[in-house]
């Protein structure tokens, strides 16, 4: 799952916890921990606060690499 470690890559490069990940979302906590063991995908508008607060690709989230 792509998105996986591309979140715990963010989190890693902003020196973010996942409440602080959370926080930035508009999510709560429990979701992001969802989110990075997998059992969970984000959602269309958790994806696009990601875009927008962490400057990243889609492709990155997604793992597609050119």
């Amino acid at each position: 799952m792509p998105y996986v470690e591309a979140l715990k890559e963010i989190m890693k490069i902003h020196d973010l916890s996942q409440k602080e990940l959370a926080d930035i979302l508009g999510v709560n906590q429990t979701t992001v921990s969802q989110w990075l063991l997998g059992r969970k995908k984000p959602g269309y508008d958790s994806i696009m606060a990601i875009y927008k607060n962490f400057d990243v690709e889609p492709n990155f989230l997604f793992g597609i690499d050119y």
